[in-house]
């Protein structure tokens, strides 16, 4: 897999720091991801992801720092993302840029409702809260927490994620991931 972002302190956000994909992009399932599949996906959803909130100015009530860890936000996130690689590939129709900024305009709107039933904040997350349905138990709802160092709490999110799909990973396999 290549290790090179796209996004990688480029002059322009636009061109790749690596090899140009000849292949077009593919959606991402996140529930299927290896541990080595979702390092790399992590890692290279969050350098697009600051660069999108830079580029366009968002705001934390559009993309929150902490957007990883909802479920409801990644899933829209790297939807936004593969769209985008997609739309500005070298083999995209030349009115394919427009196209992802008329989708990126409706993302903003449920960017902004999913930050808003989520309740993550500049310097703060909770988890989002799940409604328990009639006859289910209710869940505990987690306070929220001060994360006073984003990217290091990003790092260790990775990490144990990574962790958990290997462990998964053995567990199906028999033998550790390589």
């Amino acid at each position: 897999m290549d290790t090179h972002s796209r996004y990688d302190e480029s002059p322009d956000p636009f061109a790749p720091a690596g090899p140009l994909r000849e292949d077009l992009p593919a959606p991402i399932n996140w529930n299927l991801l290896t541990g080595e599949e979702a390092d790399y996906e992590w890692h290279d959803l969050d350098r697009w992801v600051r660069w999108l909130k830079d580029s366009h100015g968002l705001p934390p009530s559009v993309v929150p720092p902490f957007y990883y860890l909802h479920d409801e936000l990644v899933w829209e996130l790297s939807a936004l993302h593969t769209h985008w690689l997609s739309c500005y590939h070298p083999t995209a129709s030349p009115s394919a840029p427009i196209s992802w900024r008329r989708d990126f305009d409706d993302a903003r709107r449920r960017l902004r409702d999913w930050v808003a039933l989520c309740g993550t904040r500049l310097d703060r997350d909770r988890p989002t809260r799940i409604t328990a349905w009639p006859d289910e138990t209710p869940l505990p709802q987690a306070p929220e927490v001060e994360i006073p160092d984003r990217d290091r709490h990003f790092e260790d999110f990775v990490r144990a994620d990574v962790l958990r799909r290997q462990r998964i990973e053995t567990l199906t396999t028999g033998s550790p991931p390589e």
